[in-house]
């Protein structure tokens, strides 16, 4: 056995360890669909705080789990799955939705990136809003679809109130929307915001991390 199949034996050793804790488990299934404060993660899990951390903290030594601060409230952290959590464990389906609703503050970047990458895999419809909406969709936006062949609708940002039906599965991109919307429901993905920096590179990574949760979420979402 040489160093490098050691090395990923271990680490499928700590992962398996770590899940084997029935509310480990249980925090890993609701990370997989999107990110969680401690806070909600402890009302979800009606968990005390200590233990709550006692569990995330097994998480991310075990590679599965990690945090970042809220670019909204600087107090706040979010919970994350690692990149490549869970190789080799597939999570089954657990929703059902008549459409896919993807809601960021401006309406103008991510959500608008994250409903053009749902029609590319899934059957089910998905649309976007704000909760503050923009004037237009960002340039930068239109410039990162286009390098990998995405066309964003030429469509205005639209507020949530003009958007949202019934049976939508509501998914916010980004911290400002998810916590001005507390008990919407859905799920939330703490994507960072491209337009803080505006830079090629800030779209480019925010492409990419939508792009890889929607692969991990559409085939766990079912057509209502």
């Amino acid at each position: 056995m040489n160093i490098e199949t050691a090395d990923g034996f271990r680490t499928r050793v700590a992962k398996h360890a770590a899940l084997a804790d029935p509310a480990r488990l249980r925090i890993v299934d609701l990370l997989t669909l999107g990110d969680l404060s401690p806070t909600e993660l402890q009302a979800e899990l009606a968990m005390p705080s200590n233990l709550l951390s006692h569990h995330l903290r097994a998480l991310e030594e075990a590679g599965l789990a990690t945090r970042h601060r809220s670019e909204a409230d600087r107090r706040r952290s979010y919970i994350r799955l690692a990149a490549g959590a869970l190789e080799g464990l597939v999570p089954g389906a657990e929703h059902g939705a008549r459409r896919v609703l993807f809601v960021c503050t401006r309406n103008s970047a991510r959500s608008q990136l994250a409903a053009a990458l749902w029609q590319r895999v899934s059957e089910i419809p998905s649309t976007s809003a704000g909760t503050h909406p923009a004037d237009r969709i960002a340039r930068g936006a239109v410039e990162v679809a286009r390098r990998h062949g995405v066309d964003l609708a030429d469509l205005p940002p639209r507020r949530l109130e003009q958007v949202a039906g019934e049976g939508d599965f509501v998914v916010t991109v980004c911290d400002n929307a998810h916590e001005e919307l507390t008990g919407l429901g859905g799920v939330h993905w703490s994507v960072p915001d491209p337009l803080r920096l505006g830079t090629e590179d800030a779209f480019e990574k925010a492409f990419d991390d939508i792009a890889h949760r929607i692969n991990d979420l559409a085939p766990r979402v079912l057509a209502a």
